[in-house]
């Protein structure tokens, strides 16, 4: 390898030698009153990308080479170039100017100001880091800066690419500069705004006539609004501003999506399949390519990728090209529209392409060509697509027998559609607007009365789907409806209703696998027993081609006017109350203010979580753990408590099920992590040994970089990997057990250990459990309340803590509240205990205390 210092050395040589042939003198864009900004620039190419500012400053005005017009395409390389802008203020006024670079995939660049010999500002941007912070809010790389009258002041810019060295580079007034980003601003959204309207007018055709001619439009179509959205850096701007590698990622796989759905696209549209074969065969020999392109993007470097893309886009665009003449040749019409529709995109594609190569220069029709060219392709095909069905339409119209049929035919399209807009059409229930305006109804005629809005939904449809299949889940759907309608007739208490036809409306879907009806609770007094009863009944499994199909059913309920005055929110509530504890022996879960997670007092709770968090009002309490046969005090367990200002003490059951259902648990998790960590350390200083239990989520051990903060708080404070224990419930584990087992495995392989907490409270797979690579269980204290006084409850006890053992692990005891338990629980073999009747939990300095005095408990 040469040292950069020698490439510096040779590359200033050899612009030394060169420069009478390829260099200009250049005078400094001069900016006078009333009169426009020149856009030109000098540079420099470093093909080292080594070269210092200082360096680049010291080059003679010789090895400057002159752009005039402000555009240079400079095509792939390993170059990076300087660019020199001297710039001068002859003008009485100060002037607040933007400089712009106005290619938005420029990986790296870096702004220099240089005033009156100093550097006085640097700034970089490009699209390889973060978008923001920028001086303008813009996907082009743009430096703001000011200059006084008579100022001058000279640009150094740095631009690095692994793409296209494209360099258009402009000098703005800030106020022309905006006024001209936002007339073209108006232009990208009406040329976005067109490809959506295109986009969501043939999905809609796509879905009522189901033909995957329109679907490969749209996903085509889409390609194209996804491939400009990024090459024109609004993606990055306003979708993962923060995340420029995503950004890379998914401008190059677009390409190969839009081609793909292109030649299907294609192939349907033509109908190469039944006139010419050897076009058949070649656009599938190219779909072959775009599919293996499309799985090898993410293992290709950007350059490769997108030199291939624009290699590739010669051929793949040629070859549709001929597509259209040859199916035009062969007599079907769509070839017409296809070659004309074509051949504007593929002109823009060309010089799209060759711009990225550096064949053709950068300007204003090799920088929109293909863009131009998409949009009247786009507008193009879906004329003929519309010519398309309008034949067809126009075909059935003339194959009407006679007006009568033909007026027969349009009334029953229009029930048809007005069924369709009110029903589903699995079961042929009525949908939810039709419910919503039953109920609202209903509550306008009897404003006093009082009604429930029962809803029940089938939480296991999504696993009936993938193991069965939509057609027999719909069959299963369409039973459930019909046994839930049988249901509801022998119910007086239910509310019906009947439609412009004259049916009996009781149930309705109001999703997927969701469906409601309305209860007079006035009709049905205080005993709702019989709608229980029916519930049951409900919740049997279904038989369905000799398979006996668990529905999974959940219910939940809301009153009018307690819990909502209008069809809309006593459905929301419903489905809320779907998710609570069903009162006493009732089947259906009672909506209550109290338990709704999603209301908005518990939302804001959030936001004072992280407030807490962020200033530190957030404590951790402690609950030592002793080792049953010695009495020791072998650890202590990391419990989180927050006192709110206005609320008191918030029970971690009602702060940390938010928390993980919005993010906090993230940053909760980190801060409980350190602190707990920062804490052991202050422990072992007077219990040497001890070891520190922290709880984690299943949001938590799914996430990235959760070994990485263990290991980085480990040493920060100095401690060993097994002196800390990571505990998670069984349920918690077995939310992914493929991702869950490993991210376990790396855990216990960095040293930590791992425990499972609530052992016994959930219904896992104990051959799951024993590949879990875990130390100890935590017995469930609901198996330890009445081991004393219960023989079906003591021998419960004793299996879990025999079957514990004999998998390997340590069994802990926890929730236990007296002498007489502890003493039999230590009988029966487990290792470890914890609970109030030793310790109840307790800040650190008060378990400091406790330690000192605590040699031994039993």
């Amino acid at each position: 390898m040469i040292p950069c210092k020698a490439w510096r050395i040779l590359g200033l040589v050899l612009f030394l030698i060169v420069w009478p042939i390829s260099t200009a003198a250049m005078e400094p864009v001069t900016i006078m009153p009333g009169a426009a900004i020149g856009h030109q620039f000098q540079y420099w190419e470093d093909t080292s990308t080594c070269a210092t500012l200082d360096e680049i400053r010291a080059l003679p005005d010789a090895a400057w080479q002159v752009q005039a017009n402000g555009r240079a395409t400079l095509g792939i390389t390993d170059s990076a170039y300087w660019l020199r802008v001297p710039v001068v203020n002859h003008t009485p006024d100060s002037l607040s100017l933007i400089a712009e670079l106005a290619y938005s995939q420029l990986d790296d660049v870096t702004f220099h100001v240089i005033a009156e010999g100093e550097l006085v500002r640097t700034f970089q941007t490009g699209d390889r880091r973060p978008f923001y912070p920028r001086d303008v809010d813009h996907p082009n790389s743009l430096l703001r800066f000011q200059l006084a009258p008579q100022e001058a002041k000279t640009l150094y810019i740095r631009v690095v690419t692994e793409g296209t060295m494209v360099l258009p580079f402009s000098l703005w007034r800030e106020n022309q500069f905006y006024e001209s980003a936002g007339a073209e601003q108006k232009l990208q959204f009406f040329y976005f705004g067109s490809l959506t309207v295109i986009i969501l007018i043939n999905l809609a055709v796509f879905l009522t006539l189901r033909e995957k001619l329109y679907l490969y439009y749209c996903l085509a179509i889409f390609g194209y609004l996804v491939f400009f959205a990024s090459i024109r850096g609004f993606s990055l701007q306003h979708i993962y501003p923060a995340f420029p590698a995503v950004h890379a990622q998914v401008l190059m796989l677009s390409i190969p999506f839009l081609a793909m759905f292109s030649i299907l696209f294609c192939m349907e549209f033509l109908r190469v399949r039944s006139h010419s074969p050897r076009l058949r065969a070649a656009l599938i020999g190219m779909l072959i390519f775009e599919v293996l392109y499309f799985l090898a993007v993410p293992f290709l470097d950007y350059k490769t990728g997108i030199l291939l893309a624009a290699v590739s886009a010669f051929v793949f665009f040629s070859l549709l090209m001929i597509a259209g003449p040859v199916s035009w040749a062969a007599g079907v019409r769509a070839g017409i529209f296809f070659t004309v529709a074509w051949s504007p995109l593929t002109v823009g594609v060309m010089a799209t392409a060759g711009r990225a190569l550096g064949v053709f220069p950068e300007n204003f029709f090799t920088n929109y060509a293909m863009q131009i060219g998409s949009g009247l392709e786009a507008f193009i095909l879906t004329l003929a697509l519309a010519d398309r069905l309008y034949r067809e339409r126009e075909q059935k119209i003339q194959a009407q027998a006679d007006i009568l049929r033909q007026e027969k035919a349009r009334r029953d399209a229009q029930d048809r559609l007005t069924y369709a807009m009110t029903h589903d059409p699995a079961t042929g229930l009525p949908n939810r607007n039709r419910f919503e305006w039953m109920v609202d109804e209903q509550l306008k005629l009897n404003p006093g009365g009082s009604y429930m809005v029962g809803v029940a939904r089938v939480t296991g449809l999504e696993e009936i789907n993938r193991t069965l299949g939509l057609e027999r889940s719909e069959r299963l759907l369409k039973r459930l409806a019909e046994q839930m309608t049988m249901l509801a007739g022998q119910l007086p208490m239910v509310h019906a209703t009947q439609d412009s036809l004259g049916r009996t409306e009781r149930v309705y879907q109001i999703s997927g696998d969701s469906f409601g009806l309305l209860v007079d609770a006035r009709k049905a007094g205080d005993d709702f027993g019989a709608l229980d009863s029916a519930l049951k009944q409900l919740a049997q499994p279904i038989a369905l081609d000799h398979l006996a199909i668990d529905p999974h059913l959940k219910y939940g309920a809301a009153s009018f006017p307690d819990h909502g005055k209008k069809a809309s929110v006593l459905i929301r509530n419903a489905h809320v109350a779907m998710e609570m504890t069903p009162r006493g022996s009732f089947e259906t879960g009672f909506y209550s203010g109290k338990y709704d997670i999603y209301d908005e007092s518990r939302l804001t709770l959030i936001s004072h979580l992280r407030e807490a968090i962020q200033n530190r009002q957030t404590e951790l309490y402690y609950q030592p753990k002793i080792r049953l046969s010695t009495g020791e005090v072998v650890g202590v367990e990391a419990l989180m408590r927050w006192f709110h200002p206005e609320r008191g003490w918030v029970p971690p059951d009602e702060f940390i099920p938010l928390a993980e259902k919005t993010g906090v648990i993230k940053h909760l998790t980190r801060w409980v992590v350190d602190q707990a960590l920062a804490d052991l350390k202050s422990l072992q200083s007077v219990s040497p040994g001890l070891t520190m239990s922290v709880n984690i989520s299943a949001r938590d051990l799914l996430s990235p970089g959760l070994d990485e903060l263990f290991a980085t708080a480990l040493e920060t404070y100095g401690l060993q990997a097994g002196d800390v224990i990571v505990e998670l419930t069984e349920t918690a584990a077995m939310d992914d057990p493929d991702k869950g087992l490993q991210a376990l495995e790396r855990l216990a392989s960095s040293g930590l250990k791992v425990s499972i907490d609530d052992f016994g409270a959930g219904y896992s797979s104990l051959s799951y459990l024993k590949r879990l690579p875990a130390d100890e269980i935590k017995l469930d204290r609901s198996l330890l309340q009445d081991i004393c006084s219960s023989d079906s409850s003591r021998t419960i006890a004793e299996t879990a803590i025999t079957m514990g053992r004999s998998l390997g692990f340590l069994v802990v005891a926890e929730g236990v509240e007296d002498e007489a338990s502890a003493r039999l629980l230590a009988t029966m073999g487990a290792d470890m205990l914890q609970g109030f009747w030793l310790c109840r939990p307790a800040p650190l300095e008060s378990i400091k205390d406790w330690l000192l005095t605590s040699s031994s408990v039993v």
